[in-house]
């Protein structure tokens, strides 16, 4: 079973400077690690044989979406070492609160059935859920909630919709990217469309530097700074993490050889 926090939830206002809520979101973890072990329980199965593996292990998959927002808040660059370092640093914390309140329910509940044996045995750690978190894609989940999908970079600044109402096409403004145009007076209508149409802010001298490096799109980030971002990121994962590496059409296939082994190196699943 799978969760997943909305980080630019946990972004707050400290000395007029926007900052990472961090009391906030260990309360958050320990509510939806405690959900997420709920869940197994109250959960109907469609499969006996499923049933019985799930509660054997008590696996949950708390994850997280919603971080390429929160960089945007913090006016940090995704493929940057600042992107980088906050990916890690919220990562490790998740893990590092998830883990107490797992061994919390433990302490409550008892471990989880097939603990004997385990590595969390040897090491002499209780533990209610054999694996914490994961990072799912979040598609439909984080349009729902309005907010970037898993820990993806943000896809398109702008984009039609189509056969909306009767065939009819939207113009979709990212909400942060829109407020800044118009707070910084270089949005028009020109160039939402000419980002509609696949243009990038890259190569736009009305857009200020500063803009064009916060609100980098996926297709402007090397494949090299997706696998790192994911790496980071896996360290404090217990699964796979999906991540999508974004090529040019003139990729070759040693392009992408060289990603997945980069990936590899630096220990990524999935």
């Amino acid at each position: 079973n799978l969760g997943a926090i909305n980080l630019v939830k946990l972004v707050t206002e400290r000395d007029g400077l926007p900052a990472v809520d961090w009391e906030r979101l260990g309360h958050v973890v320990h509510i939806t690690t405690r959900f997420l072990d709920n869940v197994i329980d109250a959960n109907r199965y469609s499969v006996p044989e499923i049933e019985r593996v799930t509660r054997q292990s008590r696996k949950i998959g708390l994850g997280i979406m919603g971080f390429a927002d929160m960089l945007v808040t913090l006016g940090i660059p995704y493929n940057s070492q600042d992107g980088f370092d906050l990916g890690r640093k919220v990562m490790r914390f998740i893990r590092e609160e998830a883990d107490k309140a797992s061994e919390g329910l433990a302490r409550e509940r008892g471990v989880f059935p097939a603990y004997e044996g385990s590595t969390y045995q040897k090491q002499g750690r209780l533990m209610r859920n054999a694996c914490r978190l994961t990072i799912a894609p979040t598609g439909t989940t984080s349009m729902i909630a309005g907010c970037s999908s898993g820990i993806e970079p943000l896809f398109s600044l702008c984009y039609h919709k189509h056969n909306i109402l009767e065939g009819e096409s939207l113009l979709y403004i990212d909400a942060n990217f829109e407020r800044v145009a118009r707070e910084d007076d270089f949005y028009s209508d020109e160039l939402m469309e000419y980002l509609a149409d696949g243009g990038s802010i890259q190569d736009r001298e009305d857009v200020p530097q500063w803009v064009r490096e916060v609100f980098v799109t996926a297709a402007d980030i090397s494949p090299q700074d997706h696998v790192r971002m994911q790496a980071v990121f896996q360290e404090s994962v217990d699964a796979a993490i999906s991540k999508t590496l974004n090529f040019p059409n003139s990729a070759t296939r040693e392009e992408v050889r060289t990603a997945y082994l980069q990936a590899w190196r630096l220990g990524c699943k999935g």
